[in-house]
């Protein structure tokens, strides 16, 4: 499915890769609207339900402005072939349970979204799916978790909310040695940054609530790897359970990639400058940022991503009301649990995303009572830390 031509920068894929005009001509994408299609005659709809003849049956299956939306997913990310979803948690759900039956087993990294985790957690064993949670930048953890029926292996990489780093190559390397398949969250990194299937991960999934549109505007996921695992896998699942993007938020979607190379360049640019403000003020007492010096996995970071995040995880001293003052204090940046925008926005998550997560298993993964997640906009980088800096006189108070 992926048709970007040899030699085509990211930039210039995102403008033109998978286009399909009409006899119009148009310039921009053409949205079709439409739940189905007319056939000239009752042979050639047997004919197109058969797979003898090409085209559209219905928007739930394949939509036009659906189809070149994925061609140019496909053609940013280095997959054969894609299917967009309706959100990003219809990504996440089809492109595990399409794969799974009764007996199998998962090993997913405990640092996961929360809706994440509980489709690893509460959903996949109501199915009878086994499933192990390990410390994903722990390279031995993975190794003794793998069992004879291990079929999966599902992390994010960085890590929701506190951008921890995982070895994606040995995490691969570990799944081909006992069979298992890759899936991996790209979000935190966005296909710029990180490119998992060149680093040897089997599908990759998408929120592209997040970055791709990049302006709060439409919900939308995709799923993206080989052609033969979408045929045998993903495509009657997604057929039958219809998790499908509509044609609308596609369209939307088309507009976002247009732009995301320069977004992402923009934000990633503040969201290091903002980081580095962080670390030197006293009223923040942990930052963590892929490409800092001083992140936990620095050394795995530049073999796997070739940028930044736009997002940055901080701990602001006194807790959680020390948290919510400073929020509170905010007056340019947004209080919400969404990131990618080009609105800078905030979110505490033991309260918001991980609130589901016991004490114990925020402990776990490091999200305590200060704990914030940043997510930097478009904004101009000096007041974006002009109002960090207003609001930690407030709130994180040395």
């Amino acid at each position: 499915m992926g048709d970007g031509r040899d030699g085509w920068g990211p930039s210039t894929a995102m403008v033109h890769a998978g286009t399909m005009r009409s006899g119009f001509g148009e310039t921009s994408e053409a949205l079709f609207l439409t739940q189905g299609f007319v056939y000239e005659s009752a042979e050639a709809a047997e004919a197109r339900f058969k797979g003898d003849e090409p085209g559209f049956v219905y928007s739930r299956y394949a939509n036009p402005t659906v189809e070149m939306f994925e061609r140019r997913m496909c053609a940013l990310e280095g997959a054969e072939a894609a299917r967009a979803t309706a959100s990003g948690m219809a990504a996440v759900a089809s492109a595990l349970m399409c794969q799974l039956s009764a007996g199998d087993h998962v090993v997913a990294a405990r640092a996961l979204f929360g809706s994440c985790r509980w489709i690893v957690e509460k959903l996949l064993p109501r199915y009878g799916v086994a499933t192990t949670l390990v410390d994903g930048t722990d390279p031995a953890a993975w190794e003794r978790a793998v069992r004879p029926n291990t079929k999966l292996f599902f992390f994010e990489s960085p890590t929701n909310p506190t951008l921890e780093v995982i070895d994606i190559a040995h995490v691969v390397s570990v799944a081909r040695s006992c069979g298992a398949r890759t899936v991996i969250d790209n979000v935190f990194a966005t296909p710029l940054h990180q490119k998992p299937i060149e680093l040897g991960v089997d599908i990759v999934v998408y929120s592209t609530t997040k970055h791709i549109d990049g302006q709060g505007r439409c919900l939308g996921g995709v799923v993206l790897g080989r052609q033969d695992w979408i045929d045998e896998h993903l495509h009657d699942f997604f057929r039958h359970t219809g998790p499908s993007m509509s044609p609308f938020n596609a369209w939307v979607m088309l507009k976002g990639l247009e732009t995301l190379p320069l977004r992402v360049a923009r934000q990633a640019g503040s969201a290091r400058a903002v980081a580095d403000f962080l670390a030197d003020h006293g009223g923040v007492s942990r930052v963590v940022y892929p490409g800092r010096p001083d992140h936990p996995q620095a050394n795995i970071i530049p073999r796997q991503m070739s940028g930044g995040s736009t997002l940055v995880a901080f701990d602001v001293a006194g807790g959680k009301k020390a948290a919510f003052a400073f929020e509170n204090a905010l007056e340019i940046i947004g209080i919400s649990n969404n990131l990618g925008d080009a609105k800078s926005l905030i979110t505490h998550p033991a309260t918001t995303t991980h609130k589901n997560l016991s004490d114990e298993d925020r402990a776990e993964l490091s999200i305590g009572g200060g704990t914030l997640r940043l997510s930097v906009g478009l904004e101009d980088t000096e007041d974006l830390i002009a109002d960090l800096d207003r609001a930690l006189a407030v709130g994180g108070r040395p």
